[in-house]
């Protein structure tokens, strides 16, 4: 069952060629069995009038370093897009959506999609490379072209304000990687998956065509 909470108004299988680090691998898919799990969806509507598209909201007012170098980027120049977020990982059993979700970013771009990547080392040590590694495995391996950022804390004291916010928005915060959030154009829906629900899931692609429906101008 779905639950809707108001936002708060004043809140800004295992990877080809990987073969010796199967044991990392295996790890992780046990691990998000138990942690990944189908995960919550908590919308998240906000009980004044919604944000014109042109408006930036409060979960988009947030600035971080791309990935590939460094260069601050204004996450405002996606509003009025429909945002799926995912803390990534490369060494980890579900690395293998990155497939799914660079399809879903060529897919639906055009339809006003944009995937966002936050490699995360939060869980198990899955991601202990470089911000330039990092980058160098996205693309060479799975060809990823979405925007990537440089790689950050997603729970604990150090959680950055973006996965701050979401986690404050749906009481879901991630428990393992490759957990998603989708958020809506403008900004006042927020629906919370966990890892195992993959970009190619019924349940989670139902979701994102009626997020791309509403509010398209």
């Amino acid at each position: 069952m779905k639950h809707r909470s108001p936002v708060p108004s004043n809140v800004p299988a295992p990877v080809p060629g990987l073969a010796r680090r199967d044991w990392l691998l295996a790890a992780c898919g046990f691990a998000g069995l138990v942690w990944g799990g189908l995960g919550r969806v908590r919308p998240a509507q906000a009980a004044q009038s919604a944000q014109t598209a042109t408006t930036c909201p409060p979960l988009l007012q947030h600035r971080f370093e791309r990935l590939q170098d460094e260069k601050p980027q204004d996450l405002c120049q996606y509003a009025g897009r429909v945002v799926l977020v995912v803390n990534t990982a490369s060494f980890c059993g579900f690395t293998g959506q990155y497939r799914g979700l660079e399809a879903l970013h060529r897919q639906h771009a055009r339809e006003g999609l944009v995937v966002l990547g936050f490699p995360a080392n939060n869980f198990g040590n899955q991601e202990p490379g470089s911000n330039q590694q990092i980058a160098e495995f996205c693309e060479s391996t799975f060809g990823v072209q979405f925007p990537m950022f440089v790689k950050t804390d997603v729970v604990g004291p150090r959680t950055n304000p973006l996965f701050q916010q979401l986690a404050e928005i749906t009481g879901d915060r991630p428990r393992w990687n490759f957990h998603k959030y989708l958020i809506s154009r403008d900004g006042t829906t927020v629906l919370s998956y966990g890892s195992m629900v993959s970009p190619d899931n019924r349940r989670f692609r139902a979701d994102l065509q009626r997020l791309l429906r509403e509010g398209r101008g």
